[in-house]
């Protein structure tokens, strides 16, 4: 079956006939109707590679193979899968989604996707997908692939972010939904958005709706969608102690909200704080020996941080205080909790090979 780009066929009809051709198939929440694994897919695929996310996915339903089981998990423990694929928030309200769906809908998660809309963490074009890809329900998605696709074909001006285009876009996005095949049609703007129409070198060569597209005919496909307005990105700081005692390393459990809310994470230290006043007094340790390591940066969306990492091996002191929020982990416990990236990198670094300053017990 080939797609003719020239047909005269309606947008969505060339998306289903492209997709059914030339879109994933083979994706591992594909060709399922449980709402739970397509749930758990469309918040890891928020903001993330279908690549990065596959791993995570098929690690989380090894541990949590449905929604009661997810529900009942601790929070700490969803966290420690989660490390490493970002956007933390993300998790927490995974979490907190599913405590929703066992105690507000008897464990069933909801067809329409306006109440899948009210779980944590499920956005309008989330909820769509969800009800899409279950349930079969018509409802239109905008993620940002979709957002880029509808705006390039019809040339829509504006950052896709602002609410005066994004109403735009979400109009458009419902007056272009078929009545039949919705789910290839989702799947094939997805597929499409990620595969074809890419930010950058777009392959509008094999797109089934270049011949109508007016980014393709004016030459704007690089300019279109429009960028985020710029801003300075603004700058942080922040000293991190890896300190060490008997082969353990000393986490602090952040709060639960904020960034990386409810990960362990490392002691931060004040500017104005000095290293040795700040082991005796927060958590009662006396320090033997200190090194400073070299700094490593790490990009948020609206700030970049430059951690500066302290190596410090200490001794309790007579009398322990100051660790309320945190605990001594063993390296490898350290490394299998919920730990943000940068702090991995930092733990996985605590070598005692390459640290022969400090005691190999670890």
């Amino acid at each position: 079956m080939t797609v003719d780009p020239t047909s005269d066929a309606p947008f969505a009809g060339r998306i289903v006939a492209w997709q059914r051709v030339h879109g994933r198939h083979d994706l591992p929440w594909q060709r399922v109707r449980d709402a739970y694994r397509i749930w758990l897919s469309e918040i890891m695929l928020q903001q993330t590679q279908v690549t990065a996310v596959i791993p995570y996915y098929e690690r989380f339903l090894a541990r949590f193979p449905d929604v009661a089981t997810l529900a009942a998990a601790p929070l700490d423990d969803v966290l420690s899968l989660w490390s490493g694929l970002g956007y933390y928030a993300r998790a927490r309200n995974l979490h907190a989604a599913a405590r929703a769906v066992m105690t507000e809908h008897a464990g069933e998660f909801p067809r329409a996707a306006d109440a899948l809309a009210t779980l944590p963490g499920v956005g309008r074009s989330t909820a769509a997908a969800i009800a899409v890809f279950s349930f079969g329900v018509r409802a239109a998605i905008l993620d940002g692939n979709v957002k880029r696709v509808l705006a390039r074909w019809r040339g829509i001006d504006g950052w896709p972010g602002s609410p005066a285009v994004e109403r735009s876009m979400w109009a458009l996005a419902d007056s272009l939904l078929p009545v039949e095949h919705v789910e290839a049609y989702t799947q094939g703007l997805m597929d499409l958005g990620s595969s074809v129409c890419a930010r950058s070198r777009p392959q509008c060569g094999a797109c089934p709706v270049r011949t109508d597209c007016v980014a393709h005919r004016d030459g704007t496909t690089a300019r279109l969608p429009a960028s985020r307005p710029a801003k300075a990105r603004p700058e942080r700081a922040v000293a991190m102690l890896l300190m060490r005692h008997d082969g353990r390393v000393f986490l602090e459990q952040r709060p639960p909200s904020g960034i990386w809310g409810g990960l362990w994470s490392l002691p931060e230290m004040a500017q104005d704080a000095t290293l040795v006043d700040t082991c005796r007094e927060r958590f009662g340790v006396r320090v033997l020996t200190s090194m400073a390591g070299p700094s490593l940066r790490h990009g948020f969306t609206h700030f970049s941080l430059t951690i500066h990492p302290w190596h410090v091996e200490v001794v309790p002191e007579p009398r322990q205080v100051g660790e309320a929020a945190g605990r001594w982990f063993p390296i490898t416990e350290a490394l299998a909790s919920g730990v943000p990236a940068p702090v991995r990198i930092l733990l996985e670094g605590l070598d005692a090979s390459a640290l022969p300053l400090f005691n190999r017990a670890g």
